[in-house]
């Protein structure tokens, strides 16, 4: 019903904005895995809310608790299990929607399609969802380091600032380092100079973040219909706000360009090519370059503004924004990505491993 990711590393989460507890269980992965708990819980200290003055003040701990399917600190091979409580619920916030839709929210979506809907944050529909996938993300890097295979995110813009650089001159261990989570000093800070801006205007700002995978061989990924960057793109696709996906790099607009540009010349039997328009995948299959791929993500719905609307009677009405939101979800979004591309990565080594047995 929609609630689970992957093939043979399945996730499958519960839960919802403000209930008791979000969580998971995570089915297929293998067993004698050692897990970093402080990885696990650095990436979703990433994540949370309340971490800057850019991002939403709602304050939760977001500490992960495993009931199962690891002992002595590796994984078992069984099912794990996991929660993560919420503890800063403001359920009165929400009261205004009770009956009312939100402009571009799920709201209407999710009234029409059950019947129902928790109109507390959302719901199920809220980007608190995303704690768990960074959980399930974490233990998947965990699970490709063994093989040399990293992922890296960043942001690459936010509204017109796009910072037009190739992410191989730049020090990626610099996203961390502004609260952007751009590598590139300059740029944050007229990024994070922009979203103030909005903020102020109770308004809102979309943006993008470029990810990398670097490490994977050659041979991931199915033909037809379960290529590797459609998989890719699913998972970019599932996440909050995202309206756009795209794989390839070379600083150029590949669907405007001729064939004889953009071609990938093979200049080493290993596959490496001369440029990476491809992204790192031919055929729906990894040729062993760097994976890229690019996530625009719409603004936050939720305003501070008087925006029209109708109730659940279909009466117009006019709604105003209330309470704690981002007025920029992306540099929040960057473990989110990361995350999205190691379930996807580490499912698809997992199907090729047990095909080569």
């Amino acid at each position: 019903m929609g609630n689970s990711i992957g093939n043979i590393f399945k996730l499958t989460t519960f839960g919802e904005s403000h209930g008791k507890a979000i969580g998971g269980i995570i089915d297929g992965c293998p067993a004698g895995i050692k897990l970093d708990f402080d990885f696990i819980q650095k990436q979703l200290d990433r994540r949370k809310p309340g971490q800057s003055k850019i991002t939403t003040q709602r304050k939760e701990s977001d500490k992960v608790e495993f009931i199962s399917g690891i002992f002595d600190g590796k994984t078992t091979g069984t099912p794990i299990g996991f929660i993560i409580k919420n503890e800063d619920k403001k359920s009165e916030d929400y009261s205004h929607i009770k009956d009312v839709f939100r402009p571009s929210h799920a709201d209407f979506t999710y009234q029409k399609k059950y019947g129902i809907r928790d109109y507390r944050g959302g719901g199920r529909s809220s980007a608190r969802e995303t704690a768990n996938w960074v959980v399930a993300g974490s233990i998947a890097q965990l699970i490709l380091n063994k093989i040399n295979v990293k992922v890296s995110a960043y942001v690459s813009s936010v509204g017109k600032i796009q910072m037009n650089k190739c992410y191989k001159d730049m020090d990626l261990s610099l996203i961390d380092t502004n609260i952007v989570r751009c590598p590139d000093a300059d740029f944050a800070e007229k990024m994070i100079s922009e979203i103030g801006k909005v903020k102020k205007l109770g308004d809102t700002i979309g943006g993008e973040i470029t990810c990398i995978a670097t490490g994977v061989p050659v041979g991931w990924g199915e033909p037809v219909f379960d290529k590797l960057h459609a998989d890719i793109g699913k998972s970019m696709l599932s996440i909050n706000a995202v309206h756009g996906f795209k794989y390839g790099f070379g600083g150029v607009e590949i669907s405007s360009s001729k064939g004889s540009e953009v071609n990938d010349i093979i200049i080493e039997e290993d596959g490496t090519t001369k440029t990476n328009y491809s992204g790192g995948i031919q055929g729906g299959i990894s040729n062993g370059n760097d994976i890229y791929c690019e996530v625009a993500f719409k603004p936050v719905a939720t305003i501070m503004q008087k925006q029209n609307s109708i109730d659940k009677e279909g009466n117009r009405i006019e709604i105003q924004g209330k309470g704690r939101h981002d007025a920029c979800v992306v540099p929040r979004a960057v473990p989110i990505v990361e995350s999205m591309m190691m379930l996807t990565l580490v499912d698809a080594y997992l199907i090729n491993k047990i095909k080569k047995i």
